[in-house]
């Protein structure tokens, strides 16, 4: 039976280094430490990309961007974004809402989020009023607590 709907959900988690950019949701954010990893680290487009992927039935991002590709080295999430809106749209989706957690103990995103969902919502062609973004801390536990990394989890509605 088809539906009108599918929903999907997105995680990503990286390992946080000194003297690397932080991105998140394609905004540049001023701090000490970002992620180690092969593309420019952004956990919230990286889970979004997966909630998408996941709703549309069509794997997951190292799937469709592997991170044994020197073609995706050091590229900007963004353009991953958009490859993957081109590819539920060709399924015949349209992202409805994003609801996205980042999880991080410093720096304080709060500011940030406006300018994260103005990116975000140009890409997945809806209202900004249609991506949320929340932010939270561990409380200093685990790894995340002790600033050794950053994760991001997604949940992603897509309407035929």
């Amino acid at each position: 039976m088809d539906t009108p709907y599918r929903i999907g959900f997105g995680y990503d988690v990286h390992q946080l280094s000194a003297g690397r950019k932080l991105i998140l949701g394609g905004i540049h954010i001023p701090s000490d430490t970002g992620p180690v990893a092969h593309s420019d680290g952004d956990v919230l487009i990286h889970a979004i990309c997966d909630a998408l992927l996941g709703a549309a039935a069509l794997g997951d991002i190292g799937v469709h961007f592997p991170d044994t590709s020197v073609k995706f080295k050091d590229i900007d999430s963004r353009l991953l974004l958009k490859e993957v809106v081109r590819l539920i749209s060709g399924k015949g989706f349209a992202v409805v809402n994003v609801d996205s957690t980042i999880s991080l103990q410093k720096p304080k995103l709060k500011d940030f989020i406006p300018a994260m969902q103005k990116e975000l919502a140009s890409i997945l062609r809806v209202s900004a009023d249609y991506v949320n973004i929340k932010v939270t801390t561990t409380e200093k536990l685990g790894f995340v607590g002790r600033e050794e990394g950053i994760t991001a989890h997604a949940v992603a509605l897509l309407s035929t």
